[in-house]
């Protein structure tokens, strides 16, 4: 019974590799078929701005203005919502959610709350709303505490080529 389990481990990897290989002949042609229907076009699974997948909340959740006015972000709550650019958003005070009505382009996670240093590589990538850093009065996301680092090494450059970046970059994202 033992000299089996490596027998069928074997046989799920090679059943594993065979599903993988025909995944990988199958999308291409449902993506070709698509393309040949007219008025069918392959829509973006990744939005403009960072939502909760589930929630469809900006930024998971958290305060955006909270980043400004505290020495760590707070997350914020439903009955403190306000919509902008077709997203809820979640603020921890009434008071933070007038601030942020007033002028939300300021308090708003640059380039959608996307990795930063993503955009500035040329490519968008998830972020995580707790690894942040202010500069310049603009609140930026980062995917991981090494890409936060990697901007501060060079902040006005990196801002500036993640700027420069952004409009192409931007163009195939949908629209919460």
């Amino acid at each position: 019974m033992v000299a089996s389990v490596p027998i069928i481990g074997s046989m799920m990897k090679q059943t594993s590799k065979q599903i993988l290989t025909m995944l990988a002949f199958v999308l291409p042609l449902l993506g070709m078929v698509s393309l040949a229907i007219p008025g069918v076009r392959a829509q973006s699974v990744v939005t403009l701005i960072v939502t909760d997948p589930l929630t469809g909340v900006g930024i998971y959740g958290w305060d955006p203005v909270s980043y400004f006015t505290e020495a760590e972000p707070l997350p914020g709550r439903a009955d403190f919502e306000y919509i902008w650019n077709k997203v809820p958003w979640h603020f921890a005070t009434a008071a933070n959610r007038d601030i942020f009505e007033g002028a939300p382009e300021i308090y708003a996670p640059q380039f959608g709350g996307h990795g930063a240093m993503g955009i500035a590589r040329g490519y968008v990538s998830d972020s995580n709303p707790t690894i942040y850093t202010v500069f310049k009065q603009r609140l930026y996301l980062f995917y991981s505490a090494a890409n936060r680092e990697a901007f501060l090494l060079a902040p006005d450059e990196a801002a500036r080529e993640a700027e420069a970046r952004w409009p192409e970059l931007s163009k195939g994202l949908s629209i919460n």
